[in-house]
């Protein structure tokens, strides 16, 4: 409570104490202060500081208010990881397709340890006449053929899964793929979507002994853009 609120109770009460007069129609008459009105008296005097310290403080608020707002900082647009890995996924597909086209025209090859090279029209004419001596392979993996089918007559070995599977024994190849492995006296042509994975394929064929070893390099996305033949 002020110091003022404190002052005005205390001469109410010493008024209280004491019995003021007023003249009535020339008599005195006594008039008693009572605890009703001392408590008005405070009461007004508490709601009178409560406001005077209302408007004291209103402009501080207020300019800190407008402080804190004018200096927030703004926080800048952030894109995420999301549209990182969106384009580098188009922009993998683009480079197999751009491949693909690259290679789709085919040139011979195979002399010197290298490996023969294949197009969209010699592999139409192997599944159309086809010879024991050269066996197709898909170096795809095996969900990928579930989704898209295959070159009719290829034979499943995924390469990124089984990179071993020309270095391992003939018995334990065919316990994991359920067929003979291709003998290393017939050629082999590798695929797979884009050329990149049967290149692998083939090379890691020659390292383990085979030297008829072939690959189509337009692969998978050749074969379908011209509408080859395929077997589910």
């Amino acid at each position: 409570m002020s110091a003022p609120a404190r002052r005005s109770i205390a001469r109410l009460s010493g008024a209280a104490a004491q019995q003021a007069t007023s003249t009535t129609f020339g008599s005195t008459t006594p008039v008693t202060l009572t605890s009703a009105s001392l408590r008005k008296a405070a009461a007004t005097a508490q709601q009178a500081q409560a406001q005077a310290q209302a408007q004291q403080q209103g402009p501080t608020q207020q300019r800190a208010f407008s402080t804190s707002t004018a200096t927030a900082p703004v926080r800048p647009k952030v894109t995420g990881p999301v549209a990182v890995t969106t384009w580098t996924a188009r922009a993998k597909e683009a480079v197999e397709r751009s491949r693909a086209r690259a290679y789709s025209q085919g040139v011979e090859g195979g002399e010197g340890g290298e490996n023969k090279i294949w197009g969209f029209e010699d592999m139409q004419k192997l599944i159309e006449d086809p010879k024991k001596e050269v066996v197709i392979v898909d170096a795809r993996e095996p969900g990928e053929l579930i989704q898209t089918g295959h070159i009719p007559g290829a034979i499943n070995i995924p390469i990124t899964t089984s990179p071993d599977s020309f270095f391992i024994s003939e018995d334990e190849f065919e316990d994991r793929f359920g067929f003979p492995r291709p003998s290393k006296d017939s050629e082999v042509v590798f695929y797979c979507k884009a050329g990149v994975r049967s290149r692998g394929a083939a090379g890691l064929a020659r390292e383990a002994g085979w030297e008829k070893v072939g690959e189509y390099p337009g692969s998978w996305l050749d074969w379908a853009a011209k509408g080859g033949k395929v077997e589910h």
